[in-house]
């Protein structure tokens, strides 16, 4: 039960944020970046430590799960 709400709470954040970048003005930094290619590996960093996160949150959780059975 708790996977499919953090799942869904990660659904919405993400929905909320790119209809958010989309309605936002770009940067002229976003184009120099783009551009030179380094918008990518900018993503790429953000997305590892997002998924780091993600993982670790997880591991907590289950953790926490075997402890609250144990009890």
């Amino acid at each position: 039960m708790r996977k499919a709400s953090l799942i869904s709470i990660l659904l919405i954040l993400v929905t909320a944020i790119t209809t958010k970048a989309q309605t936002a003005n770009e940067p002229e930094m976003a184009d120099a970046m783009r551009s030179n290619g380094k918008i990518y590996v900018v993503v790429l960093v953000l997305a590892t430590i997002f998924a780091g996160i993600i993982a670790y949150l997880i591991r907590i959780d289950r953790k926490i799960s075997k402890l609250e059975k144990n009890k």
